[in-house]
Parts: structure tokens; C-alpha cells; sequence
């Protein structure tokens, strides 16, 4: 089969397509990959930059969607189920196995692109806004980075929660647009959004970091929470914790991957969380740009020059 494979670590462009024998590991569901979702992680993985650094030559691709070849006994899966998966390695190929706890049977009217666009960020910002943020019926949410990945599922993710006021902060009048057409109620510019915003806010989404932070606090009224879910301005902040006390607010930290992969069936129940607004439309991965299994260092290319709105994907 087909597969892309990092095999320096001399960034995007040095990724190959090469040959290489199919998966079949036992116990496996292997899966016929129609589309896979191109996301930092990878794009990290071929500088060495990730945290998870396997030997080299490797697939990389973590999250993906496809039919089903075979199947272990018990798994509920069957030969030809449409399906999502994550895979964490390996996505990057005509072919590749997952746990059958990490794969999910597609609603027939989800399409393969949506379906390899959706477990990663929904799962994350659901594990934030519910879990971790314990989001109540009609609080008012505000969401940085707001046409990114996680800033659209988030702005989805709250309304089909139960928010009753979702403010996008973006950076340009293009964006705010963007975050609009997948559901928030407005938006505001990041230069000098707390001024904008004023201080009505139960639950602060932050994928950003960076020089926002204080000013996200100051937009919380008594008892909100900030949600810390990364870092992509690049500078990890610090917060002076008398804001927390003066205020009653909390800073409350969103590691998913790490909380999630570590307890078998957790997955499983976020996607029975968010299965029925998936098949209901409520919630529907903002699409960016496609490309053919070959051109995958375009792809991660397109996500280093920050080029792409919505979820970059590979088809074979």
C-alpha cells in the first residue's frame, strides 16, 4: 500500500510517499481510509517537535475516517461500516488499524471528510466546556481563535450545550465572518476585546494563550472559569493568582489526550455525548482544503503558513 512517511526530520517538505507492506496486527480494526485529517501534531512530528517522537521512518496521521476491512469478533464493527477512527499513527496510508474503542460507525448522512475533521476537536473542547467547565444551560461563552479548528467546534459545541450567548474573538473581519457561519451570536476584533466584550462572560475557550490571557480574566463575571487548552500565539502565560481570589474565578486546565487516552471507554462516551447532534447537523467540521495522499507535504505546508481555514485533509 501507499503510505507517507517522515523519514528526517527536516520538515514538511521532506515527507516521502513510499510503499510499504499493509497493517495486521491481531485484535486491529483495519480500515480503508478515504480521508484523513492533517492537524500541529504532524507538522511538529516532521521537525521532531512533538512530544510523541517514534523511530524513524513512521506514518504519521492520527485521525481518520474510512470503511472497515476487518474487524475482531466483539467489536460491534463489521466488514464495509463507514466509520471514524483515531488511530494516532499511521493515518497517512490507503490503509490502517485502530483500536475498536477508538472507532466509531459514521451516521450515514456525516460524510468521510466531516468524519476525519471531528473527533479530535470536538472530543476536546467538549471535554472542556462540559466536563471540565460544567457549561449550564444559557451561560455566555466567549472563544478565542474562533475560525481555528477547536474555535469553530467550540463555538458549535456550546450552542448544542446549551449556551446561551457565544462571542467569537477573532482577528479579522474575514474570520469574524467565518465564526459567525458556524454559529456564534457575534463577534468582536482581539485588539482590545475586553473593552468590547465587558465583563459578562461565564466561560472563557482559550487555544490562544499568549498576551490575551489577563484580559480573557477580566471578562469574566463571578464564578467563570478560563478554559486552557493551548498555546498556539506561541507564549505560555502567567496569571497573578489575587485575580483568581478577587473575582471568584478559575483557571481550569483542558488535557484531553493525555485524561482521555489513558481511560478505556472515556472516548466512547464523548461520542455518545455528541453522536446525536453530529447526525442532527448541529455539529459540522468547518472544511478547508483537500488533498490527494501525494501532495501531503503540501498539506502540512499549507498549515505551517498558517494558509488553511477549517480542517486540512488528505484523500488517497
Amino acid at each position: 500500500m501507499r503510505a507517507i512517511q517522515i523519514t528526517s526530520l527536516d520538515g514538511p517538505e521532506a515527507v516521502e510517499l513510499v510503499d510499504v507492506p499493509a497493517p495486521s496486527q491481531e485484535g486491529m480494526v483495519t480500515i480503508e481510509v478515504r480521508a484523513a485529517g492533517v492537524a500541529f501534531p504532524e507538522l511538529l512530528q516532521s521537525r521532531g517537535l512533538y512530544q510523541m517522537k517514534p523511530e524513524l521512518p513512521f506514518t504519521p496521521g492520527a485521525e481518520v475516517s474510512g470503511v472497515v476491512v476487518d474487524a475482531p469478533e466483539g467489536s460491534g464493527l463489521s466488514e464495509g461500516d463507514r466509520v471514524a477512527a483515531l488511530c494516532l499513527l499511521g493515518g497517512f496510508a490507503d490503509v490502517v488499524q485502530a483500536q475498536p474503542d477508538l472507532t466509531f460507525k459514521l451516521p450515514d448522512d456525516v460524510g468521510f471528510e466531516s468524519g476525519a475533521a471531528f473527533l479530535f476537536n470536538y472530543c476536546t473542547v467538549y471535554f472542556g466546556l462540559v466536563e471540565r467547565g460544567h457549561l449550564q444551560e444559557g451561560e455566555t461563552v466567549l472563544v478565542h481563535g474562533a475560525a481555528g479548528g477547536i474555535g469553530t467546534a467550540a463555538i458549535q459545541v456550546a450552542k448544542a450545550f446549551g449556551a446561551g450567548r457565544v462571542i467569537a474573538v477573532v482577528s479579522t473581519e474575514e474570520k469574524g465572518k467565518i465564526a459567525l457561519g458556524v454559529g456564534a451570536d457575534e463577534y468582536v476584533l482581539a485588539d482590545g476585546f475586553r473593552e468590547q466584550v465587558g465583563q459578562v462572560v461565564d466561560i472563557v475557550v482559550d487555544p490562544v494563550g499568549g498576551d490575551r490571557f489577563t484580559d480573557s480574566l477580566r471578562t469574566l463575571k463571578e464564578h467563570g472559569r478560563l478554559l486552557v487548552i493551548g498555546f498556539t500565539a506561541g507564549e505560555i502565560p502567567t496569571v497573578k493568582v489575587n485575580r483568581l481570589l478577587l473575582n471568584n474565578v478559575s483557571v481550569v486546565g483542558v488535557g484531553w489526550g493525555a485524561y482521555a487516552l489513558s481511560r478505556p471507554g472515556h472516548i466512547a462516551s464523548e461520542w455518545e455525548a455528541l453522536l446525536p447532534h453530529l447526525s442532527s447537523g448541529a455539529l459540522d467540521p468547518l472544511l478547508g482544503p483537500t488533498y490527494p495522499l501525494a501532495d501531503a507535504s503540501d498539506a502540512l505546508v499549507c498549515l505551517d503558513e498558517r494558509a488553511a481555514t477549517g480542517k486540512v485533509l488528505l484523500t488517497p
